[in-house]
């Protein structure tokens, strides 16, 4: 197995009364922290906050502007998607897109994509929201038109939901953009995961439950016909809430109005024991977020001493 790699989930909004100008520094200087350290960082695509402890007119930040600025800031640093929802941008454009950062930021961008969930933000911008399998027959195709306009030229592309006809995409990227592909259902999602995706991520669960969709997704490459060590495996961890003892560990995941359910709360020796139960698996990248944000303790904690643990 390569170098297990640790990627930052930048938050999309404040869980405090920090605003503006005041949130993007806040993000800004925990970046500056891990710049050197972790390998990547990643931003969500939504437009109003999916959580439900915050109020919907709570500053947000847009995905791929927010990449498009932060890779320029930081050049130490891969930025991803975690995840786009393939609804909300054309795929050829979409794939444009990709095209840009991938030649402005160096070969720095992970394209993490999705078929869509949050019903309400659908309505509130007025996009379709079809049933769960048309939005993942739509991903698929999504997929496969993004790769044909980073591979082909002319690229032509016709589907029951997407068409593209002599599409040029130039530059093409080099090298293309890992597409990363997130979710796991066992039906739909992990057989496009499958066919077309070159990194895979599910967010959140236990151990056993990777375990259980790890199976499942080898059953779909063994049905297409792909090798399942191909598809890099990652995995975004609700909250890390860490500190240099369990007590103080603990105080900081009480206060986090984050991942409730799902948490690593240790010192830095016990958050690498329960991350090594996921490399053992095969995870070889991980994207957290930290109970503790705007403060940048924990996380530099855990780049001092967790990352090298994984060296």
């Amino acid at each position: 197995m390569s170098e297990i790699k640790f990627g930052w989930r930048v938050p999309a909004f404040p869980a405090d009364d920090s605003r503006g100008t005041q949130f993007a520094a806040q993000i800004a200087q925990t970046l500056a922290r891990i710049q050197g350290k972790f390998s990547s960082a990643w931003i969500a695509d939504h437009f109003i906050p999916w959580a439900d402890f915050v109020a919907d007119d709570v500053d947000t930040l847009e995905c791929l502007t927010s990449i498009a600025y932060l890779a320029g800031a930081f050049p130490q640093l891969d930025f991803g998607s975690i995840v786009l929802c393939q609804s909300y941008r054309n795929p050829a454009l979409l794939a444009k897109m990709g095209a840009t950062l991938q030649l402005l930021t160096n070969g720095r961008f992970i394209l993490g994509i999705g078929a869509g969930w949050k019903d309400d933000e659908y309505l509130a911008y007025n996009y379709p929201f079809p049933t769960a399998p048309a939005r993942i027959a739509q991903l698929s195709e999504a997929v496969q038109i993004i790769r044909q306009m980073w591979t082909a030229a002319p690229a032509s592309f016709s589907g029951d939901h997407y068409q593209i006809k002599d599409a040029y995409c130039s530059p093409q990227p080099s090298p293309r953009p890992p597409i990363m592909i997130g979710g796991g259902g066992e039906k739909l999602t992990l057989r496009v995961v499958a066919q077309y995706a070159d990194w895979w991520n599910i967010p959140g669960g236990s151990v056993e439950n990777y375990a259980h969709k790890l199976e499942i997704l080898r059953g779909h490459c063994d049905a297409v016909g792909r090798n399942h060590d191909e598809i890099v495996k990652t995995w975004s961890g609700e909250t890390v809430a860490i500190a240099e003892t369990d007590a103080e560990a603990r105080r900081i995941a009480a206060e986090s109005p984050f991942g409730a359910g799902q948490r690593f709360t240790g010192t830095p020796d016990k958050i690498a024991a329960e991350l090594r139960r996921f490399t053992d698996l095969g995870v070889e990248h991980f994207i957290l977020r930290f109970a503790d944000f705007p403060s940048t303790a924990g996380v530099g904690l855990f780049a001092d001493q967790v990352v090298p643990q994984f060296k």
